[in-house]
């Protein structure tokens, strides 16, 4: 019996609101097709803003701060796909998702990219406005990641005001709804290929576009 698709799901939203019954759809779609999807809440971790030390270009190691990020990357390398989720806040990404993008991207991820070859999905909330930069931003993190991004037709993008108004867009949620189902489809095509051939389906090779750092150095490190 084969393992069932597992996907983290990163919610940049301050509140239990519209994106979180999205995710929750989300969810749901992802049961029905026999995967796990799981919910990490942003907004209840401990997460510390990028520091002053101003060393992240020449780190060889993780980021030395302490808090509930190094647990979020952790799952995120388990799992066999990632849903970027977050609400536009002042015609931009919440503030959340930017922190944890800097925060993960700079302090953890860069080093041997451990999220190559995952799938990787993309869903942005608004009131009207802005939904397609953030997606695009959040779009372009997942492909800097390495990550394969796949298409639902119309990106996924619901629009909402009040509490509640994301579960009336139902346009936004079937393109949610097939962007999940498509993400499981890829998830089990991958894991396919890697049993019949044990290799990955897309190089991953050169792990590290770092510039400034002598090569054998970074080596020694990954």
């Amino acid at each position: 019996m084969s393992t069932p698709v597992r996907i983290v799901a990163i919610n940049g939203s301050e509140r239990d609101g519209n994106t979180a019954d999205v995710l929750r759809y989300a969810a749901a779609i992802a049961e029905q097709r026999g995967a796990e999807l799981e919910a990490v809440d942003l907004r209840d971790l401990n997460m510390l803003r990028c520091g002053p030390c101003g060393d992240c270009n020449d780190r060889l190691v993780r980021c030395a701060q302490t808090d509930d990020i190094p647990g979020v990357i952790d799952k995120m390398v388990a799992a066999d796909g990632i849903i970027f989720a977050a609400p536009v806040h002042g015609f931009g990404s919440a503030s959340l998702m930017q922190t944890f993008i800097e925060r993960a991207g700079v302090g953890y991820l860069r080093f041997d990219r451990p999220l190559s070859n995952k799938v990787a999905g993309v869903i942005s909330v608004a009131r009207r406005y802005s939904a397609g930069e953030v997606w695009a931003q959040l779009s372009v993190n997942a492909l800097l990641n390495r990550m394969i991004l796949v298409g639902s037709g119309f990106p996924s993008q619901v629009h909402a005001l009040h509490r509640g108004d994301a579960l009336k867009d139902d346009e936004g949620l079937t393109n949610v709804g097939r962007m999940v189902e498509r993400m499981i489809d890829m998830s089990t095509l991958l894991a396919e290929h890697r049993r019949l051939t044990g290799r990955e389906i897309l190089s991953v090779a050169d792990r590290n576009e770092r510039v400034g750092l002598p090569l054998n150095e970074l080596q020694e490190h990954l």
